[in-house]
């Protein structure tokens, strides 16, 4: 076969040299590239994130300049590129772990709840568009013509109807009611009025007199005006029926009333604003009774409930797992695969079978109990029985997962180390103690510190069981005897008795994190212990 070389081809242009510009255009026009939508990203970004603060989305404003920033520094540098292939992991990071973290804990310092969700302009407005009936009510018709809808309004013997309407569109619109004998059309029913009336909420009728009314009711009008106005300041609220000055308080994130020497008097007026009060949730876990004592009976609960779930589970673990590696006993595969179906069963469906199976009522384990010992525990009633039957399911679930941890340790054992304690005499009892527990206790350590953290916050077996129940009495907050730390904060969140209480909820979280996150270190720690 017969050669032929590219300069040969292509006349006098070396081949070095053509490859060189060749290599060049395709650098230029990939940069290029790159830079054409590393700026786009950076431009629509930015635009979201002005858009973001421009509604009061500070946080999440930060957060998409932080990542922008970061991604186009990664892959705009030459010096971070080669980072480019663990910016997805950073990135999750940030968005999944660091943020929610931070936003919580920022929320533990204000006063953040149902009742004080919106920013200080947004209640400010909202209060600034209510209004008041200022004067006398009319009762008033609607009518479908040829041309579409009129409003006829009756005052005293007067009839007064607007001109045609278009209610279709809904729009703000201003009408001058003028007298007239009668109105040819068919007036309309009240399912009509009713479909129609954000079209109608937004009318205005003038009456000859020049005063204005508007809809008030599914059947009247009537004169209204603002209930509150704004003074030059930009914060003081005056109340044009109480004539009542109003300021925001900012210790507690409402609007309130003011005597003559500017105190704060009578109740505060909703809705609220959210406002920086510092540790004062901090403060109320412990200062506030009905808050202190059931957070630190829950507290010791938790702890209880971990402790217990962890070495009752692990001593079966360990039993199951020595008989069923006993090499004299026959049809260990079978019994292996029985033990392990509890662990490969969805968690949630075995929770919901043992709720009916403890049923006070009609349940299984009450009408055997009943039958062999004449007794049946009130297991969602009772506080102590309650507890106990936490603990036998969560136990039932948690016992295959150290059974099967300890049957790869005990794998892992040495044979030589049983054959040399048999020599010496040793029984089966010396030789767990000598050398079977101490081999699995540093390996098993770690394991355990992590499935207690897990069992810390086992919220969903809680929630699907006895959601927390029995409940206490007395509390401030809406609290449980089988409630763990994790399920209280759900609670004060989402079910509290006296408003959601989301900054109450993120300092309770903020203290779960401190213990578990210190937990983690103490696992770290030990596992690197162990290592050596």
């Amino acid at each position: 076969m017969q050669t032929v070389k590219v300069s040969e081809i292509l006349g006098d242009t070396p081949e070095s040299e053509l490859t060189s510009e060749q290599v060049d255009s395709t650098l230029n026009y990939s940069r290029l590239l790159k830079w054409f939508i590393l700026t786009l990203i950076g431009v629509v970004n930015g635009y979201a994130a002005v858009i973001m603060y421009a509604h009061g989305e500070t946080s999440f404003a930060v957060l998409t300049l932080v990542l922008t920033s970061l991604g186009l520094f990664i892959f705009g540098s030459k010096k971070t590129y080669a980072h480019r292939y663990i910016f997805p992991g950073i990135a999750g990071m940030i968005l999944f772990i660091i943020f929610p973290l931070v936003y919580t804990v920022g929320i533990a310092f204000t006063n953040y709840s149902a009742k004080n969700q919106l920013s200080f302009e947004r209640a400010r407005s909202v209060l600034l568009d209510r209004t008041f009936q200022s004067g006398e009510s009319y009762r008033f018709e609607l009518y479908r013509t040829e041309d579409g809808h009129r409003l006829a309004v009756k005052d005293g013997e007067q009839l007064l109807v607007t001109d045609t309407i278009n209610l279709e569109k809904p729009a703000v619109q201003r009408f001058e009611l003028s007298p007239i004998d009668t109105v040819i059309g068919e007036k309309s029913k009240i399912k009509e009025i009713i479909s129609y009336r954000a079209a109608l909420s937004s009318i205005d009728l003038v009456l000859p007199d020049g005063n204005e009314i508007r809809m008030s009711g599914l059947r009247k009008f009537a004169a209204v005006q603002p209930l509150y106005t704004l003074r030059k300041d930009g914060t003081t609220l005056v109340n044009n029926q109480t004539h009542e000055i109003l300021l925001p308080d900012m210790d507690i994130g409402f609007y309130q009333a003011i005597d003559g020497e500017g105190n704060y008097i009578g109740d505060p007026v909703s809705p609220g604003f959210s406002v920086v009060i510092g540790t004062a949730n901090f403060e109320r876990i412990w200062q506030d009774d009905g808050i202190k004592e059931p957070f630190v009976s829950i507290f010791i609960w938790t702890v209880i409930f971990s402790v217990l779930s962890v070495g009752i589970s692990l001593i079966i673990g360990m039993v199951l797992a020595s008989i069923v590696q006993w090499e004299a006993l026959r049809g260990r595969a079978i019994y292996r695969m029985l033990l392990i179906l509890p662990y490969a069963v969805p968690s949630f469906i075995s929770i919901l079978i043992f709720k009916g199976l403890f049923n006070q009522s009609f349940g299984e384990i009450n009408m055997v109990l009943e039958a062999l010992f004449g007794f049946s525990p009130s297991w969602f009633s009772d506080p102590l029985s309650a507890k106990a039957m936490v603990l036998i399911v969560n136990i039932w679930l948690g016992f295959p997962y150290m059974m099967i941890l300890c049957m790869g340790m005990l794998k892992s054992i040495p044979d030589d180390l049983y054959e040399a304690s048999a020599l010496d005499g040793a029984g089966p009892l010396q030789n767990f103690k000598n050398i079977t527990f101490p081999m699995m206790l540093k390996p098993l350590m770690p394991l355990m510190i992590a499935s207690f953290s897990f069992n810390f916050n086992n919220f969903v077996l809680i929630q699907l069981l006895t959601k927390g129940g029995p409940n206490m009495i007395g509390t401030s907050e809406p609290a449980g005897y089988t409630d763990l730390l994790v399920n209280y904060t759900y609670r004060i969140a989402f079910e509290g008795g006296g408003g959601q209480d989301f900054g109450l909820a993120s300092a309770i979280t903020t203290l779960i994190f401190l213990l578990v996150g210190g937990l983690a270190l103490f696992n770290l720690h030990f596992a690197k212990l162990s290592e050596k």
